[in-house]
Protein backbone atom coordinates (compact mmCIF):
# COMPACT_ATOMS: atom_id res chain seq x y z
CA UNK A 1 0.00 0.00 0.00
CA UNK A 2 1.01 3.50 -0.24
CA UNK A 3 1.50 6.32 1.79
CA UNK A 4 -2.63 6.85 1.55
CA UNK A 5 -4.63 4.88 4.46
CA UNK A 6 -5.11 1.11 3.42
CA UNK A 7 -7.17 1.69 -0.05
CA UNK A 8 -10.77 1.44 -0.92
CA UNK A 9 -11.83 -1.71 -2.24
CA UNK A 10 -14.32 0.18 -4.19
CA UNK A 11 -14.73 4.13 -5.11
CA UNK A 12 -15.38 6.49 -2.03
CA UNK A 13 -15.96 2.94 -0.02
CA UNK A 14 -14.28 1.41 2.84
CA UNK A 15 -14.99 -2.10 2.04
CA UNK A 16 -10.78 -2.68 1.74
CA UNK A 17 -10.33 -1.93 5.33
CA UNK A 18 -11.83 -5.37 6.19
CA UNK A 19 -9.77 -7.38 3.98
CA UNK A 20 -6.26 -6.63 3.62
CA UNK A 21 -4.00 -9.94 3.49
CA UNK A 22 -1.67 -11.11 6.07
CA UNK A 23 2.29 -9.77 6.69
CA UNK A 24 5.32 -11.11 6.49
CA UNK A 25 8.67 -10.17 8.53
CA UNK A 26 9.11 -11.16 12.42
CA UNK A 27 5.84 -12.01 13.52
CA UNK A 28 4.54 -9.72 15.93
CA UNK A 29 2.89 -11.09 19.49
CA UNK A 30 1.00 -10.39 22.38
CA UNK A 31 1.19 -11.04 26.11
CA UNK A 32 0.24 -14.77 26.41
CA UNK A 33 0.97 -16.14 23.26
CA UNK A 34 3.66 -18.61 24.12
CA UNK A 35 1.51 -20.16 26.76
CA UNK A 36 -1.03 -20.78 24.27
CA UNK A 37 1.02 -22.23 22.00
CA UNK A 38 2.25 -24.78 24.62
CA UNK A 39 -0.78 -26.17 25.74
CA UNK A 40 -0.92 -27.43 22.05
CA UNK A 41 -1.75 -24.37 19.90
CA UNK A 42 -4.55 -22.02 19.90
CA UNK A 43 -8.33 -23.28 18.97
CA UNK A 44 -10.29 -20.53 19.32
CA UNK A 45 -8.98 -17.89 16.95
CA UNK A 46 -10.56 -14.75 16.08
CA UNK A 47 -9.00 -13.02 12.51
CA UNK A 48 -9.46 -9.44 11.66
CA UNK A 49 -8.23 -10.26 8.29
CA UNK A 50 -9.60 -11.96 5.40
CA UNK A 51 -6.38 -13.52 4.01
CA UNK A 52 -5.99 -14.64 7.07
CA UNK A 53 -8.28 -16.29 7.88
CA UNK A 54 -8.59 -17.51 4.89
CA UNK A 55 -5.16 -19.34 5.41
CA UNK A 56 -6.61 -20.37 9.01
CA UNK A 57 -8.94 -22.47 6.71
CA UNK A 58 -6.71 -23.89 4.52
CA UNK A 59 -4.77 -25.16 7.63
CA UNK A 60 -7.65 -27.17 9.07
CA UNK A 61 -8.89 -24.49 11.53
CA UNK A 62 -11.86 -22.63 11.61
CA UNK A 63 -12.02 -19.28 13.29
CA UNK A 64 -14.41 -19.02 15.66
CA UNK A 65 -15.50 -15.04 14.58
CA UNK A 66 -14.05 -12.78 11.53
CA UNK A 67 -14.36 -9.12 10.42
CA UNK A 68 -16.93 -8.44 8.56
CA UNK A 69 -18.22 -11.70 7.73
CA UNK A 70 -21.35 -10.97 5.84
CA UNK A 71 -19.39 -9.60 2.69
CA UNK A 72 -17.14 -12.85 2.82
CA UNK A 73 -19.20 -14.50 -0.32
CA UNK A 74 -18.22 -11.00 -2.30
CA UNK A 75 -14.60 -10.66 -1.98
CA UNK A 76 -13.55 -13.54 -1.34
CA UNK A 77 -15.75 -16.61 -1.75
CA UNK A 78 -13.20 -19.44 -1.69
CA UNK A 79 -12.88 -20.92 0.65
CA UNK A 80 -16.65 -21.47 1.65
CA UNK A 81 -17.15 -20.15 5.15
CA UNK A 82 -18.54 -22.41 7.57
CA UNK A 83 -21.84 -21.85 9.29
CA UNK A 84 -21.78 -20.38 12.81
CA UNK A 85 -18.41 -17.79 12.71
CA UNK A 86 -19.19 -14.69 14.53
CA UNK A 87 -19.73 -11.52 13.04
CA UNK A 88 -16.64 -8.72 14.76
CA UNK A 89 -17.90 -5.84 12.44
CA UNK A 90 -15.67 -3.85 10.19
CA UNK A 91 -11.93 -4.56 11.15
CA UNK A 92 -10.95 -0.52 12.02
CA UNK A 93 -13.85 -0.64 14.65
CA UNK A 94 -14.62 -4.06 15.85
CA UNK A 95 -17.33 -5.03 18.15
CA UNK A 96 -15.38 -5.67 21.40
CA UNK A 97 -18.21 -7.06 23.10
CA UNK A 98 -19.01 -9.53 20.48
CA UNK A 99 -15.11 -10.49 20.52
CA UNK A 100 -14.90 -10.76 24.48
CA UNK A 101 -18.10 -12.58 24.65
CA UNK A 102 -16.42 -15.67 22.91
CA UNK A 103 -12.71 -15.61 25.00
CA UNK A 104 -10.85 -16.58 21.84
CA UNK A 105 -7.44 -17.84 22.89
CA UNK A 106 -5.69 -16.25 20.16
CA UNK A 107 -6.41 -13.08 17.91
CA UNK A 108 -5.19 -12.82 14.16
CA UNK A 109 -4.30 -8.96 12.85
CA UNK A 110 -2.14 -7.07 11.11
CA UNK A 111 -0.09 -3.71 11.17
CA UNK A 112 -2.84 -2.10 9.69
CA UNK A 113 -4.68 -2.55 12.95
CA UNK A 114 -1.81 -1.64 15.19
CA UNK A 115 -3.70 1.04 16.75
CA UNK A 116 -5.94 -1.78 18.21
CA UNK A 117 -3.33 -3.74 19.41
CA UNK A 118 -3.71 -2.50 23.21
CA UNK A 119 -7.56 -3.47 23.56
CA UNK A 120 -7.04 -7.04 21.53
CA UNK A 121 -4.11 -7.94 23.93
CA UNK A 122 -6.24 -7.19 26.86
CA UNK A 123 -8.96 -9.52 25.74
CA UNK A 124 -6.45 -12.35 24.43
CA UNK A 125 -3.02 -13.07 22.94
CA UNK A 126 -2.02 -11.49 19.50
CA UNK A 127 -0.84 -12.22 16.53
CA UNK A 128 0.18 -9.69 13.91
CA UNK A 129 1.14 -10.77 10.61
CA UNK A 130 1.56 -8.29 7.03
CA UNK A 131 1.98 -8.55 3.16
CA UNK A 132 1.17 -5.62 2.38
CA UNK A 133 3.64 -3.33 4.04
CA UNK A 134 5.24 0.15 2.72
CA UNK A 135 8.43 -2.09 2.78
CA UNK A 136 7.35 -3.07 -0.99
CA UNK A 137 8.59 -6.17 -2.80
CA UNK A 138 6.30 -8.56 -4.44
CA UNK A 139 3.39 -9.64 -2.69
CA UNK A 140 3.06 -13.35 -3.50
CA UNK A 141 6.54 -14.42 -1.70
CA UNK A 142 5.64 -12.58 1.29
CA UNK A 143 2.07 -14.19 1.15
CA UNK A 144 4.33 -17.34 0.82
CA UNK A 145 6.41 -16.60 4.01
CA UNK A 146 3.10 -15.01 6.10
CA UNK A 147 1.59 -18.63 5.63
CA UNK A 148 4.86 -20.67 7.35
CA UNK A 149 4.30 -18.07 9.89
CA UNK A 150 0.70 -18.40 10.52
CA UNK A 151 1.31 -22.18 10.24
CA UNK A 152 3.67 -21.87 12.94
CA UNK A 153 1.93 -19.44 14.73
CA UNK A 154 -0.72 -21.79 15.35
CA UNK A 155 0.96 -25.53 15.09
CA UNK A 156 -0.11 -26.48 11.68
CA UNK A 157 3.58 -26.56 10.16
CA UNK A 158 2.83 -29.67 7.89
CA UNK A 159 0.05 -28.24 7.01
CA UNK A 160 0.95 -24.92 5.68
CA UNK A 161 3.70 -26.48 4.02
CA UNK A 162 1.22 -28.79 2.30
CA UNK A 163 -0.59 -25.68 1.51
CA UNK A 164 2.53 -23.62 -0.33
CA UNK A 165 3.54 -26.79 -2.37
CA UNK A 166 -0.49 -27.27 -3.40
CA UNK A 167 -0.27 -24.02 -4.68
CA UNK A 168 3.00 -24.09 -6.43
CA UNK A 169 2.07 -27.36 -8.72
CA UNK A 170 -1.35 -25.56 -9.24
CA UNK A 171 0.76 -22.58 -10.85
CA UNK A 172 2.89 -24.85 -12.58
CA UNK A 173 -0.03 -26.91 -14.15
CA UNK A 174 -1.93 -23.33 -14.90
CA UNK A 175 2.03 -22.42 -16.63
CA UNK A 176 2.22 -25.17 -18.81
CA UNK A 177 -2.27 -24.85 -20.00
CA UNK A 178 -1.37 -21.52 -20.79
CA UNK A 179 2.01 -22.21 -22.62
CA UNK A 180 -0.22 -24.11 -25.43
CA UNK A 181 -2.32 -21.47 -25.92
CA UNK A 182 0.34 -17.95 -25.93
CA UNK A 183 -2.24 -16.21 -24.44
CA UNK A 184 -1.72 -11.59 -25.56
CA UNK A 185 -0.72 -9.20 -22.91
CA UNK A 186 -3.37 -8.32 -20.16
CA UNK A 187 -5.19 -5.51 -18.53
CA UNK A 188 -6.73 -6.36 -15.18
CA UNK A 189 -8.83 -3.69 -13.49
CA UNK A 190 -11.51 -3.11 -11.15
CA UNK A 191 -14.39 -0.81 -12.10
CA UNK A 192 -14.68 2.24 -9.47
CA UNK A 193 -17.29 4.13 -12.29
CA UNK A 194 -17.20 5.03 -15.53
CA UNK A 195 -14.89 6.75 -15.95
CA UNK A 196 -12.16 5.48 -13.22
CA UNK A 197 -10.32 1.99 -12.58
CA UNK A 198 -8.43 0.55 -10.56
CA UNK A 199 -5.42 -1.14 -12.58
CA UNK A 200 -3.13 -4.00 -11.31
CA UNK A 201 0.51 -4.12 -11.49
CA UNK A 202 3.37 -4.57 -9.52
CA UNK A 203 4.24 -5.66 -6.83
CA UNK A 204 0.43 -6.65 -6.05
CA UNK A 205 -0.85 -10.18 -6.00
CA UNK A 206 -2.02 -10.38 -9.54
CA UNK A 207 1.11 -8.98 -11.32
CA UNK A 208 3.06 -11.46 -9.59
CA UNK A 209 0.73 -14.49 -10.36
CA UNK A 210 0.84 -13.49 -14.24
CA UNK A 211 4.39 -13.66 -14.05
CA UNK A 212 4.25 -17.07 -11.97
CA UNK A 213 1.88 -18.32 -15.27
CA UNK A 214 4.20 -16.75 -17.49
CA UNK A 215 1.85 -14.19 -19.07
CA UNK A 216 2.72 -10.53 -19.66
CA UNK A 217 0.80 -7.46 -18.01
CA UNK A 218 0.10 -4.71 -20.61
CA UNK A 219 0.31 -2.33 -17.83
CA UNK A 220 3.95 -1.82 -17.12
CA UNK A 221 3.71 1.07 -14.63
CA UNK A 222 4.82 0.25 -11.22
CA UNK A 223 2.02 0.79 -8.60
CA UNK A 224 1.87 1.40 -4.70
CA UNK A 225 2.54 -1.71 -2.46
CA UNK A 226 -0.88 -2.29 -2.34
CA UNK A 227 -0.28 -2.73 -6.56
CA UNK A 228 -2.26 -0.80 -8.32
CA UNK A 229 -2.93 2.62 -10.03
CA UNK A 230 -5.85 4.19 -9.72
CA UNK A 231 -6.78 6.00 -13.45
CA UNK A 232 -9.24 7.56 -15.81
CA UNK A 233 -10.45 5.07 -18.52
CA UNK A 234 -8.61 7.06 -20.96
CA UNK A 235 -5.16 6.43 -19.97
CA UNK A 236 -6.09 2.58 -21.22
CA UNK A 237 -5.17 4.29 -24.72
CA UNK A 238 -1.72 4.16 -23.50
CA UNK A 239 -1.41 0.32 -23.91
CA UNK A 240 -0.19 -0.21 -27.00
CA UNK A 241 0.49 -3.55 -27.70
CA UNK A 242 -2.91 -4.21 -30.65
CA UNK A 243 -3.00 -8.07 -29.18
CA UNK A 244 -3.90 -6.83 -25.24
CA UNK A 245 -6.89 -7.79 -23.64
CA UNK A 246 -8.73 -5.87 -20.81
CA UNK A 247 -10.01 -8.12 -17.95
CA UNK A 248 -12.58 -6.58 -15.62
CA UNK A 249 -13.10 -8.22 -12.40
CA UNK A 250 -16.52 -8.32 -10.71
CA UNK A 251 -17.99 -6.71 -8.50
CA UNK A 252 -18.67 -4.06 -11.30
CA UNK A 253 -21.30 -1.23 -10.22
CA UNK A 254 -24.47 -1.60 -11.87
CA UNK A 255 -24.34 1.51 -13.99
CA UNK A 256 -21.27 1.28 -15.30
CA UNK A 257 -21.25 -1.03 -18.42
CA UNK A 258 -24.40 0.33 -19.43
CA UNK A 259 -22.68 3.86 -19.51
CA UNK A 260 -19.42 2.63 -21.19
CA UNK A 261 -21.90 1.03 -23.91
CA UNK A 262 -23.02 4.87 -24.59
CA UNK A 263 -19.54 6.59 -24.27
CA UNK A 264 -17.28 7.53 -27.18
CA UNK A 265 -14.37 7.37 -25.01
CA UNK A 266 -14.96 3.92 -24.33
CA UNK A 267 -15.92 3.06 -27.91
CA UNK A 268 -12.76 4.62 -28.88
CA UNK A 269 -10.14 2.34 -27.03
CA UNK A 270 -8.59 -0.67 -28.55
CA UNK A 271 -9.32 -2.62 -25.60
CA UNK A 272 -12.90 -2.35 -25.90
CA UNK A 273 -13.18 -3.73 -29.25
CA UNK A 274 -15.10 -7.10 -29.56
CA UNK A 275 -12.85 -9.82 -28.08
CA UNK A 276 -10.64 -7.69 -26.73
CA UNK A 277 -12.37 -6.82 -23.19
CA UNK A 278 -13.89 -9.50 -20.53
CA UNK A 279 -15.58 -9.39 -17.55
CA UNK A 280 -14.64 -12.34 -14.76
CA UNK A 281 -15.62 -13.82 -11.40
CA UNK A 282 -13.57 -11.72 -8.78
CA UNK A 283 -11.16 -12.93 -6.48
CA UNK A 284 -9.05 -11.33 -3.53
CA UNK A 285 -7.09 -8.54 -5.20
CA UNK A 286 -5.28 -7.98 -1.45
CA UNK A 287 -4.92 -11.64 -0.38
CA UNK A 288 -2.93 -14.28 0.37
CA UNK A 289 -2.13 -18.04 -1.59
CA UNK A 290 -5.90 -19.06 -1.60
CA UNK A 291 -7.09 -16.02 -3.48
CA UNK A 292 -4.07 -16.38 -5.49
CA UNK A 293 -4.83 -19.96 -6.91
CA UNK A 294 -8.73 -18.43 -7.14
CA UNK A 295 -7.60 -15.83 -9.80
CA UNK A 296 -5.50 -18.26 -11.89
CA UNK A 297 -7.62 -20.81 -11.96
CA UNK A 298 -10.55 -18.55 -13.35
CA UNK A 299 -7.74 -16.58 -15.70
CA UNK A 300 -6.34 -20.05 -17.15
CA UNK A 301 -9.74 -21.56 -17.78
CA UNK A 302 -10.72 -17.84 -19.59
CA UNK A 303 -7.87 -17.91 -21.59
CA UNK A 304 -8.28 -21.45 -22.42
CA UNK A 305 -11.47 -21.15 -23.60
CA UNK A 306 -10.78 -18.20 -25.92
CA UNK A 307 -7.62 -18.94 -27.41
Amino acid sequence: MSAEPMPRMFARRDALRLAAGALVGPLLVGPGYADALKAGGPTRIASLDYGLASTLLSLGLTPVAIAARDDWDKWVVEPPLPAGIADLGASWEINFEVLTSLKPDLILTTPYNAALTPRLEAVAPTLSLGVYTADGGDVLPKAVAATRGLAEGVGRVAEGEALIARTEAFFDACRARLARVAPPPLALINFLDARHARIYTAPGLYHNVLERLGLTNAWAKPGNFWGFETIGIERLAEIGDERARLIAFEPVPADVLPKLALSPLWQALPLARPGHFSVLPGSLMFGMLNDAVRFARILTDHLEQTA
